[in-house]
């Protein structure tokens, strides 16, 4: 039996490839970090083209060898597609898809689901679920091919419970977590493993100024640990799913919330002065 040391290492032979959707910023480039220490050869695929130059310069740094990043809008199949064959030209084998591009703040929320327009609503099912889809759909054939693989998917607390305030959002994300089970399912024994990871209340970023460090805390206080999690904190676990170490795990959803889930505070929207009233 291998070591967990070698268990976890991507670095081969041969050496794992894996495309992180989403991977310029934010939980995205903490997951293609984690990945890339640990030996794969990594692909960051966005839509902004400077922050996503900006990320593979940083991370090829940091890894020391070169980060392949591919500008891809993934609400589009034929850009998905093309991500998908350019990283394979590239690496000559795909191992690993991570789907983490996502959208959150989009131009519905903190409306009714009434209020919603169709332009609102599709915006983060398009982002969220048919992005998702693109790229998974795109990917199977060569990892069928190869006869392995491993597809993560990243969804939301928010998909596992109301969510009154974000409800394309929360949709879409649920979306994904059944699209997580469907998918596994049918390609099992083309030994294609595929698993979802669904975050909590996640900081993507250290607090810029004080202002925002104060609102994190306050946040904080609505999960059972006390804190909001932080973005490199998915890294080991989207590690642990791509790599042997997990050899006999799919079809699974590992929430990571800091026991929000399960702690059940309140109902999301409720602000912290509402709980401190009503406990009072």
């Amino acid at each position: 039996m291998n070591s967990l040391k070698e268990q976890v290492s991507l670095s081969g032979p041969p050496r794992r490839t894996a495309i992180v959707t989403g991977g310029s910023h934010g939980l995205g480039l903490e997951i293609a970090r984690a990945l890339a220490l640990a030996g794969a050869e990594v692909c960051i695929a966005a839509r902004g083209e400077h922050r996503l130059q900006q990320a593979q310069q940083n991370l090829s740094s940091e890894v020391g060898r070169e980060i392949l990043a591919i500008q891809a809008d993934v609400t589009k199949s034929s850009s998905c597609e093309s991500l998908i064959t350019q990283t394979l030209s590239s690496f000559g084998r795909l191992d690993i898809l991570v789907n983490n591009a996502g959208i959150g703040d989009g131009p519905g929320r903190g409306k009714s689901v009434w209020e919603l327009s169709d332009d609102e609503w599709r915006d983060a099912i398009a982002v969220n679920l048919d992005g998702t889809f693109y790229c998974t759909r795109s990917v199977i054939p060569i990892m069928q091919q190869q006869q392995t693989g491993v597809i993560l998917n990243i969804a939301s607390g928010m998909g596992m419970r109301a969510t009154p305030q974000s409800p394309g959002y929360a949709a879409s994300k649920a979306g994904v977590i059944n699209l997580t089970q469907t998918v596994s399912a049918a390609v099992a024994r083309d030994y294609i493993r595929v698993n979802c990871i669904t975050p909590g209340l996640v900081a993507q970023q250290p607090a810029a100024n004080t202002e925002e460090s104060q609102q994190q805390i306050e946040r904080g206080q609505f999960i059972p640990m006390g804190r909001l999690g932080e973005a490199w904190e998915l890294g080991p676990l989207a590690l642990f799913l791509c790599s042997d170490a997990s050899s006999y795990v799919t079809g699974a959803n590992f929430c990571i919330d800091g026991g929000g889930l399960a702690g059940g505070v309140a109902p999301t929207g409720y602000q912290l002065d509402m709980i401190e009233g009503i406990n009072g």
